[in-house]
């Protein structure tokens, strides 16, 4: 069967999920009515969402949860997250009530430089190169001024260009390797545009180089574009406290406790197979909120992940040290995020989480979004060196089992119960549906 079709984004969006039931479904009537359930009630609501992307048949929804008591730097936050997994917000939440009453956490933003490139092959002298670079690098900058001026009105803009030599890694190839300053913006459009510019500016000015020869005067740009890694756009968040101070309920023997989470930190500092699970957890908290503040948690997992493997080897993002008696836990990531522009200024939920956090800017927000990985991380190993993940993570899962076998309210009461004293797995709860139903 030839499930081939021309023209689809010219389809309205009743013909596009038309032709998606008549392809693709059996039960066409329960697909339709699962697609219009997720619609939303407002249609100028609903058309905001339709518009965001190409094709849209429906919405996709997440739930949207909240963790508070968060103390940054003396203030104190409810940090929204967006996100699927069970037990990410509980344990956020759970960390942030921990180091609440000792002190909370302190973030500090180290720089906010970032990066585009524009790629490029040259055949000729690099010494003609350099010395056409160095004739036309101002010219480039001022050929962008009707796109920087607002930018620069703000306190942004162009930072530095620089010629990089790349020829030993790929036979001709050159960059132009700018960084930028964006302010509250995350900066995609302005910076691809300004380096676009620089491309059309670079390869009209080489045409009208004396030095050049005119096979030199033919450089072929590749491409334009922004670089999502930014190891110069940085943030740091931190908690300590004497060891002492780490006794809690579950924390009987602190001095046992600290060496024990300080080892597991180290493992994952030198063993890329556990670093990775590692620092997925922190993007846990990381991608949860980046997403419920409409920014872009995949150009934010690309960098950081890329920034764990600097070194040469993959390894964690946090670190931790016991000095002196005093416990201190870690991380130092890039991150490259906005409070203006694209979604934060027209999805209704981004607005009303920028609201929760009591309207940041980006530095604030790169502040935010540190803390909240550093307490999924703290969360996430202070469980796996005492209680073990699974205990508390099951628990929370309990629930979505419970779904899947479309268990009552009445039957959920008592199954919660039950498990308040019985170890959660997927087959203990089928047995005791089954037994309860029987």
């Amino acid at each position: 069967m030839d499930n081939t079709i021309s023209g689809f984004s010219k389809l309205s969006k009743s013909e596009k999920i038309d032709w998606l039931l008549n392809t693709y479904f059996t039960d066409q009537d329960s697909a339709r009515t699962l697609v219009q359930q997720y619609w939303n009630s407002d249609d100028k609501l609903q058309k905001l969402h339709d518009e965001f992307i190409e094709n849209t048949i429906t919405n996709y929804y997440l739930p949207l949860g909240v963790a508070p008591n968060f103390l940054i730097n003396d203030t104190l936050y409810a940090i929204p997250m967006a996100i699927e997994e069970s037990s990410v917000v509980a344990a956020a939440s759970k960390a942030a009530k921990f180091w609440l009453e000792r002190g909370g956490f302190k973030a500090k933003v180290i720089s906010t430089e970032k990066i585009g490139q524009v790629h490029f092959i040259y055949k000729g002298d690099i010494a003609k190169l350099q010395a056409f670079f160095k004739e036309v690098k101002s010219k480039l900058i001022e050929d962008t001024a009707f796109i920087t001026k607002n930018m620069e009105r703000r306190g942004g803009g162009i930072l530095d260009i620089e010629l990089r030599n790349k020829t030993e890694d790929l036979t001709n190839y050159y960059q132009l390797h700018a960084t930028f300053e964006t302010l509250d913006a995350m900066g995609a459009n302005f910076i691809n545009s300004c380096l676009e510019q620089f491309a059309v500016s670079f390869k009209t000015e080489a045409l009208q180089f004396e030095g050049f020869t005119e096979d030199e005067k033919n450089i072929t740009i590749v491409m334009s574009i922004l670089s999502n890694y930014v190891p110069e756009c940085l943030v740091r968040a931190e908690v300590s406290c004497d060891i002492e101070d780490l006794k809690s309920k579950d924390i009987p023997n602190p001095q046992q406790f600290a060496q024990k989470f300080k080892q597991a930190v180290s493992i994952a500092e030198i063993e890329p197979y556990r670093a990775v699970t590692h620092n997925k957890g922190i993007m846990n908290g990381i991608d949860a909120v980046v997403l419920a503040t409409g920014n872009d948690f995949r150009a934010v997992e690309a960098g950081v992940h890329a920034y764990a493997a600097k070194d040469g080897k993959y390894s964690s993002l946090t670190h931790c040290s016991i000095d002196n008696g005093v416990f201190k836990f870690w991380i130092e990531i890039p991150l490259a995020l906005g409070t203006v522009g694209g979604l934060t200024s027209l999805h209704p939920l981004v607005k009303f989480a920028m609201e929760m956090l009591q309207k940041p800017n980006a530095k604030d927000l790169m502040q935010i979004v540190a803390v909240a990985g550093l307490a999924q991380n703290f969360g996430a190993v202070k469980s796996l060196t005492t209680t073990g993940i699974q205990e508390g993570h099951m628990k929370m899962h309990l629930m979505n089992i419970l779904n899947q076998f479309e268990a009552t309210e009445v039957e959920k009461v008592k199954l919660v119960e039950h498990f308040k004293t019985h170890t959660v797995t997927h087959s203990a709860v089928v047995d005791a549906i089954e037994a309860l139903r029987k």
